[in-house]
């Protein structure tokens, strides 16, 4: 097999020059071999599509346009030394070489370097990542908290070799010295997103007492730089830690007029590093002359203050009278009373020992009052006799009451008794005198139909209609209708029918229930 093998195979196929044959293999290899030498090092310029990374690490997406589609894969080593990771519908411009993927009969760019077509495809990508996120409330303005006047500790999210920290410490000293707390990161790469966002959580993960004090601000700060250099804080892991800090959080990324996704989700926006540390920390001088300032002011209003109550008080004296006037009237007044004070106290004596012996001459001896008390009881005594003699002639008076009362209570439940059965045996002679068994015995037939029911007109049976008749005496017989009339004209004749057996008769006993019950 010769280098040739290409040229060979345009060579013409007819006739003895004929090209040998080859494998699938091999014809697969010399492909590879002339597109990898044709196409070494290319630049292609297209729009990322499919993009995925394998759990190998390694990247797998197409670049498209308008007219054509090429895989594209970037192998893990170099994978991790991109200066930007792509996305989907992101405008790039890939550098790397073109081979063949024998197993599918593909080609496909092999990346080494890729980076953003353009400045406005990259400010397209993170306008878009902008909205989506706003679009889940990280932005919102009542999401965000009040920085700390004066925190004791600020942790720095930087890099610790810039300039970005020697200013932030310089500006702290100047104004008002803080302890600062710096977590190292680099500030730009493909590594700089994630170890931002490490930063932040690891700082919100300090316990609050524990040997490494929890900081009660946090700045997250890097220089200026172009957009693809600050692309680490429009990453969505970044403003997802920032939006999601417990702790108040300073965004100071690149120049006044750069902005990223980071100072949306951060809780205060400085135009530059020194501008956070002075949001951070008021002035020393400027507090200590605001102190000192608000010290003689208020020194002054207490003065004044005391100054209007002691002329106010000295006023109120003037319009007091003397002391000494007071205490002279007051001896006066006790001496008046003491002098007072004897007679009053025999006059009050006198009097008490008066009203004792009134009292005393009221008082009844004591043989007295027991004469009394003995006399008052012969009284009651007396009286109870006379009570119980009484009492027991009211007693036999009520014994004889008694027995007049049982008797004529006697003869009148007699004559109620005699009155009740008059009058029942009176109601029971009219009950008798309705019943339909006295019609019957005057010579009268009951007469019912089939059904039981009296018969009260001629009209209400038909001839052949069978009926059933009761007599006085000898109980009940059944009957057919011959012939139906009204006695005026001729009788209905009765419609033919087979003779029947005449059905024995059942004498009605005197315990059997009349159906008929009573004519009325």
């Amino acid at each position: 097999m010769t280098d040739n093998l290409h040229d060979d195979l345009l060579s013409d196929p007819v006739g003895d020059n004929q090209p040998p044959v080859v494998s699938v293999s091999e014809l697969s290899g010399d492909v590879k071999r002339t597109v990898e030498d044709k196409f070494a090092y290319v630049r292609v310029r297209g729009e990322v599509s499919g993009f995925k990374r394998a759990a190998s690490g390694h990247l797998y997406m197409a670049l498209k346009d308008a007219d054509a589609v090429i895989d594209a894969v970037c192998w893990k080593g170099t994978a991790g030394k991109l200066d930007m990771q792509p996305e989907d519908g992101l405008e790039v411009i890939a550098t790397g070489r073109i081979t063949t993927y024998a197993a599918r009969s593909k080609y496909q760019l092999v990346i080494d370097r890729i980076e953003v077509a353009g400045e406005g495809a990259l400010l397209k990508m993170i306008e878009e990542r902008r909205k989506r996120l706003a679009a889940e409330g990280l932005f919102d303005a009542d999401r965000k908290r009040q920085i700390p006047f004066l925190p004791e500790v600020i942790g720095v999210v930087t890099s610790p070799t810039g300039a970005v920290i020697r200013d932030i410490l310089h500006r702290l000293e100047d104004r008002f010295p803080r302890h600062v707390l710096l977590w190292p990161v680099v500030v730009q790469g493909t590594t700089a997103a994630a170890q931002v966002t490490a930063a932040i959580e690891g700082f919100n993960r300090i316990a609050p007492g524990g040997a490494v004090p929890r900081p009660d601000l946090l700045i997250v700060a890097r220089g200026g730089g172009s957009l693809e250099d600050l692309m680490a804080f429009n990453e969505e892991n970044v403003v997802r830690a920032a939006a999601g800090s417990d702790i108040p959080l300073i965004s100071a990324v690149g120049h006044e007029t750069d902005t990223t996704l980071i100072d949306f989700a951060s809780d205060r926006r400085a135009p530059t590093p020194t501008a956070a540390a002075e949001m951070a920390v008021p002035v020393r001088a400027d507090l200590i002359a605001q102190v000192s300032e608000d010290e003689a002011r208020l020194t002054g209003g207490m003065t004044r203050l005391l100054r209007g109550r002691s002329q106010e008080v000295t006023a109120l004296g003037r319009g007091l009278p003397a002391p000494r006037r007071i205490l002279e009237t007051a001896m006066q007044r006790v001496d008046d009373w003491a002098e007072r004070l004897g007679p009053g106290l025999v006059r009050m004596l006198q009097t008490k020992r008066e009203a004792v012996a009134n009292q005393g001459h009221q008082l009844v001896k004591p043989d007295q009052y027991v004469d009394s008390k003995r006399r008052q009881l012969d009284t009651l005594v007396a009286q109870l006799s006379s009570a119980k003699a009484g009492s027991e002639a009211g007693i036999k008076r009520d014994l004889r009451d008694v027995g007049s009362f049982a008797g004529r209570l006697a003869q009148a439940q007699l004559r109620l008794r005699t009155t009740a059965a008059q009058q029942l045996e009176s109601l029971a002679g009219l009950l008798e005198s309705y019943s339909y068994k006295g019609v019957l015995d005057r010579g009268f037939v009951l007469v019912r139909d089939a059904a039981g029911a009296p018969v009260l007109s001629a009209e209400a049976l038909s001839p052949g209609d069978g009926i059933a008749l009761t007599f006085r005496d000898d109980g009940q017989v059944g009957a057919t209708v011959e012939n139906v009339g009204t006695g005026e004209g001729s009788p209905r004749p009765a419609a033919k029918r087979p003779v029947r057996a005449k059905p024995k008769k059942k004498p009605i006993s005197d315990g059997d229930d009349d159906p008929q019950g009573s004519l009325l």
